[in-house]
């Protein structure tokens, strides 16, 4: 029986999954075994797992991802189930590091953080860099410094089968991988970041793509401020407090005085000049700075309009987030 069972929910991501096949086909320590679960692909990728004697392949209708990770852990032989996007390279050590680190401390929940890899374009390098930048997230995927308390993400994330047999399975959701997490939390389990083990994550093509996810992104983080009262913090604002000054500092700057648009001059220079440090490429560098502000301006964005509908007006709340919010108060008096 191996340690780990991998678990990959794919929809038409063909060359994906043979990239990340291949990746895990070269970890220096093979007690794993994966399970690709294919959610009613169009173009599934049978053919590419065939290749692999660890893969074990499930097809089934198109229902989401969420659902696609549940089956994989019904199916799931391991004590621990680990959970990647179909768009992640593994590096070969990823196993034998997380190995080691759970023999020296007991986690019942563990995640790590994501990174650029050298193969990846100069579009995907730049989104990184504004998905991971202290500047544009405040470190809260897993990076080295944190205004937040870390949260396991899927796109590497890890529990122990007694977690699931306590908690259950992913719901289908945004953010389905951040309340998962909360519910393991509430139940008591530890948690933790393991920094040394982390993945290439390709992230989106191109910026359009991009905006449309981080604009997802902020809408959700009130669905779970709902589910879970108190969970919002001040960085999850941040976006948002960032878009509305923007909006007031270019209004001033066009009827006041140029000068109110100097603080936003800064900071897209020193957004600059971080990106520059950290990817030694002026290209990424240039190309970094609109998906900084993509990714700040989307998710605030979405945040804003969440906020208004849901919170403000009220509507937009399906029965569940309605029931959780009541027991959220229930629990509070």
């Amino acid at each position: 029986m191996p340690r780990f069972s991998v678990i990959v929910p794919v929809y038409n991501r063909i060359d994906e999954v043979s990239e990340l096949l291949e990746s895990l086909a070269a970890q220096t320590c093979r007690d794993f075994e994966v399970l690709i679960v294919e959610d009613g692909s169009t173009e599934p990728c049978d053919g590419v797992c065939a290749r692999y004697p660890f893969v074990k392949y499930c097809y089934k209708e198109n229902e989401g991802r969420s659902i696609a990770r549940n089956r994989g852990m019904e199916l799931a032989s391991g004590d621990y189930f680990l959970f990647f996007d179909s768009d992640c390279v593994i590096p070969p050590v990823y196993m034998a590091v997380l190995s080691e680190e759970l023999d020296r401390r007991q986690l019942d929940c563990f995640g790590g953080p994501d990174a650029a890899h050298d193969s990846f374009t100069p579009v995907q390098k730049a989104i990184n860099f504004a998905m991971t930048s202290f500047m544009t997230t405040g470190g809260i995927r897993g990076g080295k410094v944190q205004l937040e308390k870390f949260t396991p993400r899927t796109f590497n994330m890890g529990f122990s089968r007694r977690v699931w047999e306590r908690v259950g399975g992913f719901r289908e959701m945004f953010s389905e991988d951040i309340d998962m997490s909360m519910r393991i939390r509430r139940e008591g389990f530890s948690m933790g970041l393991i920094r040394q083990a982390a993945v290439y994550h390709r992230r989106r093509q191109d910026f359009a793509k991009f905006r449309r996810q981080v604009y997802v992104f902020g809408m959700s983080r009130i669905t779970l401020k709902l589910l879970y009262p108190g969970s919002l913090k001040l960085v999850h604002t941040l976006p948002a407090l960032f878009l509305a000054g923007t909006v007031v500092s270019v209004l001033l700057g066009a009827f006041v005085s140029p000068w109110w648009l100097l603080p936003l001059g800064l900071y897209v220079a020193a957004l600059f000049v971080n990106a520059l440090a950290d990817t030694r490429s002026l290209k990424i560098a240039l190309m970094a700075v609109p998906a900084s502000l993509i990714q700040l301006y989307g998710y605030g964005a979405g945040f804003i309009k969440a906020f208004v509908q849901k919170i403000l007006l009220r509507r937009g709340r399906d029965e569940e987030e309605e029931i959780n919010i009541r027991k959220g108060k229930n629990e509070r008096l």
